[in-house]
């Protein structure tokens, strides 16, 4: 543990780099830049207010942040958890050359996507002002829900970018599985009819529901985090980050013989 920390601490200006590169090449051809990070998302909330609203706002002049904070939760977890899949195999004529611990390929690839989703944020901040959406003083604990959302994120790609390396059409397989969370996680739909039809019990197993749940708790609904899906979601989080990091150490020194 010591050992991996100095290596960490001998790093961590080559990760910094990492992960500035990574946000340069995300938008280096397009015109808009960074400001795209504030218009994609805008943009997706528009169009989803228009096609979902008339279903599901019921009157609720607030529905376009509820589906902001959760399309802006979730797109982290998918562009965080597809870019460390392939963070390692996309480097592999870099790690062939030079050592460089291979973890710090999938973390700047996680926190590359993280600062662009801190950015986003502020579109946030804007819809809701211009929605007349009350801060309170809960709204202090919404970085929790954001830190677990980080470490679920972490642990997932590292395990993802492992079996990547072995198992190409991963890819594909990922991409159907956040397609599953997604429709799960209530990004433009309420919970309340399907907690009462017995159906639940899909939200309860979903830590990304779970995270976007206490931010709306926090960012919306102007109350305190739910407590339960607070302890099980900052759970799962370490554990899935315990099975990456081991499964990661385990197995990163045969990378080299698949790349």
């Amino acid at each position: 543990m010591i050992k991996s920390l100095k290596n960490f601490k001998k790093y961590k200006y080559l990760l910094y780099e990492l992960v500035k590169k990574n946000i340069k090449l995300k938008y280096r051809r397009s015109y808009l830049g960074i400001l795209w990070t504030l218009i994609e998302p805008l943009l997706t909330m528009l169009v989803l207010s228009l096609v979902f609203g008339v279903f599901f706002a019921k009157g609720d002049k607030q529905y376009p942040v509820y589906i902001l904070t959760g399309r802006l939760l979730y797109s982290f977890f998918s562009t965080g958890t597809k870019g460390a899949l392939k963070s390692v195999s996309s480097n592999a004529s870099m790690i062939k050359k030079v050592y460089v611990p291979k973890y710090m390929y999938v973390l700047s690839s996680i926190i590359s996507n993280f600062i662009i989703f801190l950015i986003s944020l502020l579109v946030l901040v804007a819809v809701a002002a211009v929605l007349q959406v009350k801060p309170t003083i809960y709204l202090i604990e919404a970085i929790v829900p954001l830190i677990i959302l980080f470490i679920i994120t972490s642990g997932a790609g590292l395990l993802l970018a492992t079996l990547e390396v072995f198992f190409r059409d991963m890819d594909y397989i990922w991409g159907v599985v956040t397609m599953l969370i997604m429709y799960a996680s209530a990004i433009f739909y309420q919970t309340e009819r399907l907690f009462k039809t017995g159906h639940g019990w899909v939200f309860n197993i979903n830590p990304i529901y779970m995270c976007i749940a206490n931010f709306r708790n926090t960012v919306l609904y102007g109350r305190g985090l739910d407590i339960k899906y607070t302890v099980c979601s900052l759970a799962f989080g370490l554990v899935i980050t315990a099975i990456g990091v081991f499964v990661f150490y385990k197995k990163q020194d045969k990378f080299i013989l698949y790349l």
